[in-house]
């Protein structure tokens, strides 16, 4: 692999730029008025993949946004690597606080990143990652030192469910052949501290709607008569925890997978300061389930969080209104053994059964997905902690990843492939939020570790 470092080296300023020029398309997938970019964006990742090298691009169409495909077969008796990734991004609310553009990607020092980190949305999750592996596979190709088959499949919807993925994947099977599959969407304990992600929670998304009134009332003439969805909405999400931080729906625990106290212990024995935690979120003490850890509480254990909640007057200065409406969006993150689908049947029933008779209750199921662990005794997995202990001077450690890649589950049941997590990222790199961001070491480190997993995966 000397070539292609040596490569990789020599070509550092460009790949940066070409990740500035795709972070800059703001391809929200979630909203359809940035359609226009989602579909520029995936020709950009197209056209990237063919500079690179590989065969057979193609941006296949969906009833959503486009997947694209591309590949380069070497030698039909060499192992096969399926790459996953996706191009589309969160959207970047609240845009005030952002300190630069989210989608004019800059550069600046944190005390993480000394070296730098990019600040843009997508830099982390998932462009910078996706993009490693394009630049990866560009210095493996030019230098002729690719050892490996490779495959490319990202897409452009895994930030509002995949809806269209299980489709395409279903429908070409024999063009997905492969012998592993190598994810990077996920991150490392530290830059110091190098790790492999053995585990994802799956996940539950619902959107509830509580409707009172016909229409808005006058909260003098009718306060006090008639039940306000607002209120009524806040004492339903709020019981569905109890002292304990326990989930309170019937039956959410049955099929939890219980880890032994020993598996708990090695899990804990993972770098961890509650202190610096703390600090870096900026708050007075954690909060979870009783009798886990933080560790523990966003590997091993299900959780249930409203992530937006809305209804009634929220404009500049006063209405006195009683709502007519009040909705929220509320996930429930999933471990192994839970069913999304039957984790979504448990909430709607739960949830309706406890709305006073003064309210009609709606929920609509968005997307879910199941939760995974993948062997860390694997060829793949052993190839990918051996690469990292070979850029990193440190072997990983496994750890169980507190989000959901609903294509994980996906890829082994239609598939029958295992996936590889080898994720660059770092918690702390603001995913999903403002000033979401990616270190210029991570970015790097991860173009130049990649080709290390192609060489030991395909080693005999």
């Amino acid at each position: 692999m000397k070539a292609a470092q040596e490569y990789i080296q020599a070509n550092k300023q460009r790949f940066l730029d070409e990740l500035f020029d795709l972070l800059r398309i703001p391809s929200v997938s979630a909203d359809p008025a940035y359609n226009e970019h989602t579909a520029r964006c995936a020709e950009a990742v197209a056209q990237h993949l063919r500079d690179a090298g590989a065969d057979k691009v193609e941006v296949c169409k969906t009833p959503g946004h486009p997947i694209i495909y591309g590949e380069k077969m070497i030698d039909p008796s060499k192992p096969t690597v399926l790459v996953y990734g996706h191009y589309d991004v969160q959207p970047a609310d609240p845009l005030e606080l952002w300190e630069t553009p989210p989608f004019e990607p800059t550069v600046r020092k944190t005390s993480i990143h000394p070296d730098g980190a990019i600040f843009a949305r997508g830099s982390c999750d998932d462009k910078g990652q996706m993009f490693s592996h394009i630049k990866a596979f560009e210095a493996m190709s030019k230098t002729s030192s690719l050892p490996c088959n490779l495959k490319f499949m990202i897409e452009g919807e895994e930030e509002c469910g995949s809806g269209n993925l299980g489709p395409f994947v279903a429908a070409n099977k024999d063009r997905l052949k492969a012998d592993v599959i190598l994810i990077s969407d996920t991150g490392m304990i530290a830059n110091d501290t190098p790790s492999i992600d053995c585990g994802l929670r799956g996940l539950s998304y619902v959107e509830v709607e509580i409707t009172g009134p016909n229409r808005d009332l006058h909260s003098g003439v009718y306060g006090g008569a008639v039940a306000n969805p607002i209120n009524i909405l806040a004492k339903m999400i709020a019981s569905l925890h109890d002292e304990n931080n326990h989930v309170t729906i019937p039956g959410f625990y049955d099929d939890v997978m219980e880890l032994t106290q020993a598996q708990r212990d090695e899990m804990n024995k993972a770098p961890f300061s509650l202190e610096a935690y703390k600090k870096d979120l900026d708050i007075g003490d954690v909060w979870g389930e009783k009798g886990f850890t933080t560790i523990e509480r966003t590997g091993i254990r299900p959780t249930l969080d409203c992530n937006g909640i809305w209804g009634g007057y929220i404009g500049e200065g006063s209405k006195t209104v009683l709502p007519s409406k009040a909705s929220a969006k509320i996930s429930m993150r999933l471990v192994p053994n839970q069913g999304s689908d039957k984790i979504t049947e448990l909430f709607t029933k739960h949830f309706m059964s406890i709305a006073p008779k003064g309210v009609k209750v709606q929920v609509r199921k968005h997307h879910g997905g199941e939760p995974v662990v993948t062997p860390t005794d694997s060829k793949a997995y052993l190839a990918a902690a051996r690469a990292i202990e070979t850029t990193y001077g440190k072997k990983p450690i496994p750890t169980r990843g507190g989000g959901s890649i609903p294509i994980v589950a996906l890829f082994e049941k239609e598939l029958g492939l295992k996936t590889v997590l080898m994720g660059f990222g770092l918690d702390s790199d603001a995913l999903h939020s403002p000033n979401e961001h990616y270190g210029l070491f991570n970015y790097f480190k991860g173009i130049e570790t990649i080709p290390y997993f192609h060489q030991f995966f395909s080693e005999k």
